[in-house]
């Protein structure tokens, strides 16, 4: 027997839900009915699909092979109706983004417009830390994806969006604020509280550290810039955050910006995919979008916040 599409649909679902009866409700069938399909499914192509551990449904090895020819076909199904659409000027179908947490600052705004101009576009964003960002990616589930701290092990095509600094920043009032062009061995005796172990903000954080020869106090470690933002605030420490997370004016959020040598830290947000990838005409479509506005953004005058802030146009390099 040959696999159908509709049951290759459902192990997807499996895969994505981890048990039978909301991969049932997932693909609006009837709990017997997806039970029945993947023992056919399982029948044909011969050894396990999936098992049970603990209260969850894991795939086996064969059934996770099976899943990402499941996704390539089910991707290349989606662009040729897409394409096919297009063909009779038309524009939908699905767009699939994920993003690091920070990145949601601005990623929806655009997309927001973006579904303006194309109100048929179903939209799946995925807002995670760079883990599962990373992880997405190496199982190719999203079209496009952006991050400050692209995996150098994988091979992608990778294009700077914009600049991401990161700037160092205290509550307000702080006995430091003041001060122009601290030296960073001022902050020595000071208690950071910083991004989580993994996040791009803090590989980029503990890099120029290292370069600069300091070992902070960390007091805290969170996986929320808007945490972050509130146990500073709360005088708990200082940290470093990315511009984009800052309101305009930090003091608005009882925050401020130290003048701080080294400070911001020059980064930059990446626009990702798989190397190898044809992306689909509304992906497409989405990058060209995503790559104009960002230009048009970094072109725009700065909105000041801090005396140590300073605008840098960033280019494209395609890897």
């Amino acid at each position: 027997m040959t696999p159908t599409f509709r049951q290759l649909r459902l192990l997807l679902a499996l895969a994505e839900h981890g048990s039978i009866s909301a991969a049932a409700r997932a693909r609006h069938v009837t709990q017997p009915t997806a039970s029945m399909q993947l023992r056919e499914l399982t029948r044909s192509i011969g050894l396990p699909l999936h098992e049970l551990i603990g209260r969850r449904v894991h795939l086996t090895a064969a059934g996770e092979q099976l899943a990402r020819t499941a996704r390539a076909m089910a991707d290349e199904w989606a662009r040729f109706e897409q394409e096919i659409d297009g063909m009779r000027g038309l524009r939908r179908g699905r767009l699939r983004v994920a993003v690091v947490s920070t990145a949601k600052y601005f990623i929806p705004r655009w997309l927001g417009d973006f579904c303006g101009r194309y109100p048929s576009i179903d939209i799946a964003l995925e807002v995670l830390n760079r883990d599962g960002v990373v992880q997405r990616l190496r199982e190719n589930l999203d079209d496009l994806y952006v991050m400050s701290m692209p995996p150098p092990e994988l091979e992608l095509v990778t294009e700077e969006l914009m600049p991401n600094r990161l700037l160092l920043v205290a509550p307000a009032g702080h006995a430091l604020a003041t001060r122009r062009e601290l030296p960073l061995a001022a902050l020595a005796g000071e208690r950071f509280i910083l991004r989580e172990r993994g996040s791009g903000t803090r590989m980029a954080c503990d890099e120029h550290f290292r370069r600069q020869r300091l070992t902070p106090q960390v007091r805290l470690e969170l996986g929320s810039n808007e945490a972050i933002k509130q146990a500073i605030a709360g005088r708990l420490g200082v940290g470093v955050l990315s511009e984009h997370a800052l309101a305009h004016p930090p003091m608005s959020e009882a925050l401020t910006v130290l003048n701080v040598k080294g400070f911001p830290v020059a980064g930059h947000w990446y626009l990702v995919h798989p190397a190898g990838k044809r992306l689909s005409p509304i992906a497409a479509a989405f990058r060209e979008y995503l790559l104009a506005a960002a230009a048009t953004q970094v072109a725009a005058p700065a909105v000041p916040r801090a005396r140590s802030a300073r605008t840098r146009p960033a280019g494209r390099r395609r890897v």
